[in-house]
């Protein structure tokens, strides 16, 4: 038999439909890929194996009965920032250690609804708050690429990169994630996967811990642009429990996967193109405009004139609201406590035991520009240039355009401790150049892989669309994808 992990969503799908194998037989197969890969990788900061056991049975059930879900029987793993009732969930971070939700966040909830199968919790970023899964309470994940003749650890990209990293080594056939500033979206371009941040308000949010509650946004890592169309079509629906979830109606994703993309307008941003940019990305983007004007498309040229002031103004904006999202982190309800001679000794004491040192950083950022004296100088201004951000694009799009082609990244994946990065915090927040203004202007934005670095590991472009259309992304992407070809991880683990 196939190695049943190395299916797709789609292919594995079909094959339970027809019996080949059973659900069982599946999560089994990637229940055991983890327990062999997860010592080297660390993608997974805890398993449910038992319970992906009763949920894959329940799922043959079913389809032994014909009433197969969209999703049954498909093995995935979850981020450790969603909600998960009864599992284990600490977004990563010392301060939660022991919680365990009595409730489902509503993505996992509308997963498990159509019938997928929980393989368990997905190490990333603390809080989110970062690019490359150095963060984390548990340790980086590693990722499953090396650099050719190589076997210097890279990192996966963040703050999803349990996901990605889980999802390019087979131990999963699809994750959730989440992308605050390219939190889906730099990971997938790092390890070869695709990764959709949908528009804003096209996924629920409750019941994942929040970093900054305007920008975040949940979406799925996968491994081509089919699997993940299938798998946000089971994502998103409206949620009288989020105030910011749209009600309107979720497309067949999948059925604009493979459509013609001729006579579609793709912008390219001249503005994207920074100073110091390796022309290896240079060359990729050349690429990826090639592949979409061979396929009918018609490429124009664009601007985008506040890109450059998108970076500081997320860098203000994100830890502003996550100072008072994290301020409910105190020691008294859930989670971490470390006694203090009084309640204010005891949140001080809490808090600086149980959050890590970019958490601290952007927390203090955080509460510096919502303090009195800098609020109009630093985060209203800072709204206000995300105004102009969002114009810039309306601007675009009302002249036609119907998506834009950037890199996703500005370089390849970095080493796990790279001293440069590890020294200033500005450079590593400049991983995120090409994926904020995204989460700015709340749009959709997907990174397909695209090709190969010299040292032979996976690069990958961005497509920003419209918003709520993310059928349009996906017939981009699949063009690209057709192109470049997919790429797997040569196996060392």
């Amino acid at each position: 038999m196939t190695d049943l992990t190395a299916l797709t969503i789609a292919e594995a799908r079909d094959a339970l439909k027809a019996r080949t194998f059973s659900a069982g037989e599946l999560t089994g197969a990637y229940l055991s890929a983890i327990e062999g890969a997860n010592g080297a990788l660390n993608a997974y900061v805890a398993t449910t194996a038992d319970k992906a056991r009763a949920m894959a049975a329940a799922s043959d059930e079913r389809l032994t009965r014909g009433e197969a879900g969209a999703l049954e029987g498909i093995p995935l793993g979850v981020k450790d920032l969603f909600a998960t009732e009864g599992v284990h969930m600490q977004a990563a971070s010392h301060v939660l250690d022991g919680f365990e939700p009595r409730y489902e966040s509503t993505v996992t909830a509308n997963l498990w609804a159509d019938g997928a199968v929980m393989l368990g919790k997905l190490n990333m970023d603390e809080f989110a708050m970062g690019s490359s899964n150095e963060s984390s309470h548990y340790g980086p994940t590693v990722n499953p690429w090396r650099r050719t003749g190589s076997d210097v650890a890279l990192v996966p990209g963040g703050s999803s990169g349990g996901s990605a990293a889980a999802v390019a080594a087979h131990l999963c056939a699809g994750a959730t994630a989440t992308d605050t500033g390219g939190s889906i979206r730099q990971p997938a371009a790092f390890t070869g996967t695709v990764g959709i941040k949908p528009t804003y308000g096209r996924c629920s949010r409750w019941g994942i811990a929040a970093y900054a509650s305007s920008l975040d946004q949940a979406g799925p890592i996968a491994r081509d642009v089919r699997d993940a169309a299938i798998l946000l079509r089971s994502m998103a629906s409206v949620d009288a429990k989020d105030t910011t979830s749209v009600d309107r109606e979720v497309p067949d994703y999948e059925a604009a996967v493979g459509r013609s993309v001729k006579g579609l307008r793709i912008g390219i941003p001249r503005e994207y193109r920074v100073e110091g940019m390796p022309s290896e990305i240079e060359d990729l983007w050349t690429k990826g405009i090639a592949m979409l004007r061979e396929a009918g498309a018609e490429i124009v040229d664009v601007s985008l004139p506040h890109t450059k002031y998108a970076l500081p103004a997320y860098y203000i904006v994100a830890p502003a609201e996550a100072s008072s999202n994290l301020a409910r982190y105190d020691g008294v309800r859930y989670g971490l406590r470390v006694p203090g001679r009084d309640i204010a000794e005891m949140y001080e004491n809490t808090r600086a035991s149980g959050f890590g040192r970019e958490v601290k950083r952007r927390i203090m950022i955080g509460t510096y520009v919502l303090s009195a004296g800098y609020y109009d100088a630093y985060y209203l201004k800072a709204q206000k240039v995300r105004t102009l951000i969002k114009r810039d694009f309306e601007t675009v799009f009302h002249d036609g355009i119907d998506a834009l082609l950037t890199p996703a990244t500005p370089s390849a994946a970095f080493a796990i401790g790279d001293e440069n990065l590890a020294k200033d915090p500005v450079a590593m927040y400049l991983q995120d150049v090409f994926t904020i203004t995204v989460n700015m202007a709340g749009l959709p934005g997907i990174a397909v892989p695209a090709g190969l670095s010299a040292e032979g590991t996976p690069l990958g472009l961005q497509l920003i669309g419209r918003p709520f259309d993310e059928e349009t992304l996906f017939a981009a992407a699949s063009v690209i994808e057709t192109s470049a070809g997919r790429f797997e991880a040569p196996r060392w683990w």
